[in-house]
């Protein structure tokens, strides 16, 4: 019997370059075609125009102080100007630090002193959320947080002041950035409590965006339609990078995802490709009136987050006309993608795998002794490879948890592989929650909730949800002689933390369940859960 290893072979070379040099090869083959369209901002630019504009910004954050290395932080929704900070900090060697839009100040600050952010871009505000109050707050506890630039506000003036500097300048920067350097932060949820800056350098996502592109067949007549948000890998190197890298278009329907308007745009902008995690696709289909688009432009697209039910993917490739849909998986760690299903799978495959391996990845599974198993066999999925991160930011101690002596990255997640190389994740080794493609650490929600002065103890389990896969509950114990309510702690987590951590159930007990060792048995706490709250028919989605 095959073990369970399997190389990604390829023909085509690793590239060797920095994103701004490989966007410089694009820009010259495809000047006069459209590089990205902001449809609710009005806004369009050819590839030349695009480099132009990201220019003026790299100009603009070498006026600001921006030295190579430092941390440039990015709080916002999907818009057109968050693309030009992309590459235009990548084209000065400084590291871009995505920040989740749904996060509070409790969250806000903690990145900020953790990668010691020196500048910071950000919209005035989204939804519920003052930006621009957190951003003032945090530059009172934020010591290395130098100045605040807002889009709505001080973008033009930030513009302005970088037309002082000499093209000479901007190239002298550029020459000195290898593509080994760090280009990007992105803070992920993991079972240890605070995110995790995770560490992608030029060489991490360049070729993981590019990669992707070859198995979408993606040529500079493509027009993708991102929906997902870029400051998640979906967005910034699925969407963003491997559009520039292979000549496509970018187009950005909304600052964050309608789908209404989604399918306006792909039927106005005559998109050929579309993404999202499979409860968008299940939002689009039943879209009142979805008939009056046109989608015969659409060809391929990708479905990432969970696995598609198979009636779903039926109705995408025919409804939509998305006859090579591509499932995708992978972390953030892994820039983001490992496996990904090649154009002509067939669509059980599609619906009950994750596809193959990446071109010039590799990917093992193994028991609990690190051995790896048969095929056939369940095991961690360990994956290794140009892909894998640098290191989690200034925390050596969790990076060693995950990348072994040989760079192999744990993943966490279990899994099989069949005989032909394809790959099933069949659950997590991590007590981890997924909500709607976003990881939730338990452990962070309740030292939050630990704060909450009449609270002895609390537990926090995920449960099924037939929306988002899994929703947060709390499991409380109250001090003796005090009563908590619900409606009191929703009111607690509201201002403090992101809306998708914040429990949907809550249950008030005197003790949890234990082992005889006297270990909290979170198994049985959701077994509990799922009965009382009547979700037996989801507990195995």
């Amino acid at each position: 019997m095959a073990l369970s290893y399997v190389s990604g072979a390829s023909n085509i070379p690793l590239l060797g370059e920095t994103i701004g040099s490989n966007l410089k090869k694009t820009v010259e083959k495809y000047a006069d075609h459209e590089a990205m369209v902001s449809v609710q901002q009005n806004y369009r630019a050819s590839y030349k125009e695009f480099y132009d504009q990201t220019t003026s910004v790299a100009k603009a954050l070498i006026h600001l102080g921006a030295k190579s290395g430092d941390r440039i932080g990015i709080w916002s929704a999907n818009r057109y100007e968050w693309v030009l900070l992309q590459y235009a900090t990548a084209r000065i060697g400084t590291i871009l630090v995505n920040i989740n839009p749904a996060y509070r100040t409790h969250e806000l600050t903690y990145v900020l002193n953790q990668s010691e952010v020196r500048f910071i871009f950000s919209s005035l505000s989204f939804k519920t959320s003052n930006y621009k109050e957190m951003v003032e707050y945090a530059k009172e506890v934020c010591p290395t947080l130098d100045e605040a630039i807002f889009f709505d506000e001080s973008w033009d003036q930030f513009l302005k002041n970088g037309t002082s500097v000499s093209d000479e300048l901007l190239q002298s920067f550029e020459e000195n950035i290898e593509f080994d350097d760090p280009v990007n932060i992105q803070y992920t949820s993991g079972t240890t409590g605070f995110p995790k800056g995770v560490t992608l350098s030029h060489h991490n996502i360049l070729n993981n965006g590019y990669f992707i592109g070859v198995r979408l067949h993606y040529t500079e007549k493509d027009r993708v339609c991102i929906p997902v948000p870029f400051y998640h890998c979906f967005g910034m190197v699925i969407g963003n990078i491997c559009c520039t890298a292979h000549g496509a278009c970018i187009v950005i329907p909304n600052e964050s995802f309608d789908p209404d308007i989604t399918l306006k745009v792909v039927s106005d902008e005559k998109c050929t490709s579309l993404y999202g995690v499979p409860t968008m696709f299940i939002a689009e289909l039943a879209v009142k009136n979805f008939d009056t688009y046109d989608f015969s432009n659409l060809r391929t697209g990708v479905m990432a987050g969970s696995v598609c039910p198979p009636e779903i993917m039926k109705k995408v490739e025919s409804l939509m006309n998305i006859k090579e849909m591509s499932i995708c998986y992978g972390m953030t760690e892994t820039s983001p993608v490992s496996t990904q299903t090649l154009i002509g799978t067939s669509l059980e495959k599609q619906v009950s795998t994750v596809g193959t391996v990446q071109d010039h990845l590799e990917i093992k599974i193994i028991d609990e002794h690190g051995k790896i198993v048969e095929r056939g066999e369940h095991g961690e999925l360990c994956t290794r490879g140009y892909s894998v991160m640098l290191k989690y930011w200034n925390d050596p101690e969790n990076t060693r948890k995950v990348l072994d002596d040989a760079r192999w990255m744990h993943t966490g997640d279990l899994a099989v592989m069949d005989a032909e190389g394809y790959i099933t994740i069949s659950g997590r080794i991590k007590d981890l929650i997924i909500r709607g493609g976003e990881n939730i650490s338990p452990k962070e929600i309740e030292d939050f909730l630990y704060t909450y002065p009449n609270i002895l103890d609390v537990q926090i389990i995920g449960v099924p949800s037939e929306k988002f896969g899994e929703e947060v509950m709390a499991w409380i114990k109250v001090r003796n002689g005090f009563q908590v309510s619900e409606e009191e702690l929703l009111d607690y987590c509201k201002s403090k933390i992101s809306h998708y951590k914040i429990p949907k159930y809550w249950k008030f007990v005197d003790e949890f369940p234990m082992t005889i060792s006297g270990k909290i048995r979170k198994v049985e706490m959701r077994e509990i859960s799922v009965k009382e709250l009547n979700l037996n028919h989801l507990k195995n989605n």
